[in-house]
């Protein structure tokens, strides 16, 4: 096979550079870039990214050496069909260190068409280093080195207007362009930059607070070769990702017309308020994995697909979602339900092996805010308790006894939770650890033993469980 390279693959001439990713990671090269190759091959867009390395001191050989190509490869369920498509990505030239050529990186300020940043950089990527002292050396923080670079190209074109940029940090962290225009402005301080910079800064460049929500699992090791060879490269940077894609961006009317990916039947949406979404992620996505671990894997089953497959399971999560998370929720049915047949179509997705234990990870920091506001919200609008939810609880109980018919359950949580549990475990009967444990303020910020009818039903359904396993 020949190697994936700009030289044998026709049709990817170099366009102006628009965009400065930072970060190199699967999920961007499986969602922001794929959609800049959409806008490039459907619109006037005529655009190309150029990726900067973050963290690494190393440069970026692999996709260097590709000369920024690689392969989308999307494979999953989408409205109740199997897709396989793979897609040429060529928006991408590569990724420049700036801690190995940092004037190199700088002189990308000066990009006369320049508009946009993209980033992802983890959650803990937005933050403030006061021991980056000098923005003449290479910063160590990302809004360092995004402080640098704009101030580069403030100092490059004269603090001209038109030359602002649209910042869209991907980012899992709640208000994120807030955060990081507001670690940036902390930069301008401690670098005693100049006021008419700070003006230019916060007037003519725009920070999109957004909600990103695809899984891309990266390089599809099982099926490389086969996937190698329909292709016709030697493609080892290849990116894996599920049909289903998801930006809500925070933005002007100008970014929605110079990134147009809505009009183009991508799933973007340019809206004032963030809320009505994060709160469908997290309620219906999260809060039903989340329900899911430990029902599943007390029943032996392992991955998320395997849970769907089993039909007590499957139904299990839809009445879930379905009859208790989604009347729980004020916002419209429209935006709801269709969100909720996509997340189904997504647990059933064959070629995601998606580990329960992996999701399980922090499981009581995610059930007070991914599940128990569905609870609370669904007692206090039906009156009555929530079933499949409160099933859902006891099983988390039982699960972070962490033993379960002689296997032991690979807990992932703070030491001082699992030692909680521990010794509740080997020290109280049944009714008294549903009692300790709805009563732990620091767990849920109350003390969940004052719902009526709440610990008495826990303690049945956790009593079954434990009947269950002598069977």
């Amino acid at each position: 096979m020949k190697p994936l390279n700009r030289k044998n693959t026709a049709n990817t001439a170099t366009r102006p550079l628009k965009i400065v990713q930072f970060g190199t990671g699967n999920f961007l090269r499986g969602f922001a870039d794929w959609m800049v190759q959409v806008l490039n091959d459907q619109t006037g867009f005529n655009g190309d990214i150029q990726m900067v390395q973050v963290h690494s001191r190393k440069p970026a050989r692999g996709i260097n050496e590709q000369e920024g190509l690689y392969h989308l490869i999307v494979r999953g369920f989408y409205k109740g069909k199997t897709v396989e498509e793979n897609q040429l990505i060529s928006c991408v030239r590569g990724a420049i260190n700036p801690y190995i050529d940092y004037k190199a990186f700088l002189e990308l300020a000066n990009s006369p068409e320049l508009t946009f940043i993209f980033s992802n950089t983890t959650e803990a990527g937005i933050y403030f280093e006061e021991k980056d002292k000098d923005w003449t050396i290479t910063p160590e923080s990302f809004p360092g080195k995004l402080t640098a670079l704009l101030f580069q190209r403030f100092r490059h074109f004269d603090g001209d207007p038109e030359k602002g940029l649209f910042i869209l940090p991907c980012e899992l962290v709640e208000n994120n362009g807030q955060k990081l225009k507001e670690n940036i402005l902390r930069y301008v301080d401690l670098w005693n930059l100049p006021g008419t910079f700070e003006d230019w800064l916060v007037k003519h460049n725009t920070f999109c607070n957004t909600l990103v929500d695809r899984i891309v699992p990266g390089f599809p090791l099982d099926a490389a070769n086969k996937i190698q060879e329909s292709l016709g490269y030697r493609d080892e940077q290849m990116v894996m990702a599920e049909p289903f894609h998801f930006w809500a961006i925070e933005g002007t009317e100008e970014l929605a017309e110079k990134f147009p990916a809505d009009k183009l039947g991508l799933n973007v949406k340019f809206v004032s308020d963030l809320s009505p979404f994060r709160t469908r992620k997290v309620r219906i996505l999260n809060g039903a994995h989340t329900c899911l671990v430990p029902v599943a894997y007390l029943k032996g089953i392992r991955l998320v697909k395997e849970a769907m497959d089993d039909g007590e399971t499957s139904d299990f999560i839809e009445k879930t979602i379905f009859e208790e998370i989604i009347p729980s929720v004020d916002l419209p049915e429209d935006i709801l339900k269709p969100f909720a047949e996509a997340v189904l179509d997504r647990f059933r997705n064959p070629f995601i092996k998606h580990k329960l234990s992996d999701i399980s990870l922090n499981s009581i920091s995610k059930w007070k805010v991914r599940v128990l506001p569905s609870l609370l919200d669904y007692i206090k609008k039906e009156n009555q308790l929530p079933k499949h939810l409160c099933e859902a609880f006891a099983a988390l109980i039982v699960f972070y006894r962490g033993h379960y018919k002689g296997e032991a359950i690979p807990l992932k949580d703070k030491q001082e939770i699992l030692h909680y549990f521990d010794q509740l475990w080997k020290i109280k009967p049944t009714e008294e650890v549903v009692s300790s444990v709805l009563s732990k303020i620091e767990f849920w910020d109350q003390d969940l033993n004052l719902i009526p009818g709440l610990s008495q039903a826990l303690i049945k359904e956790v009593t079954l469980l434990l009947e269950q396993e002598k069977r």
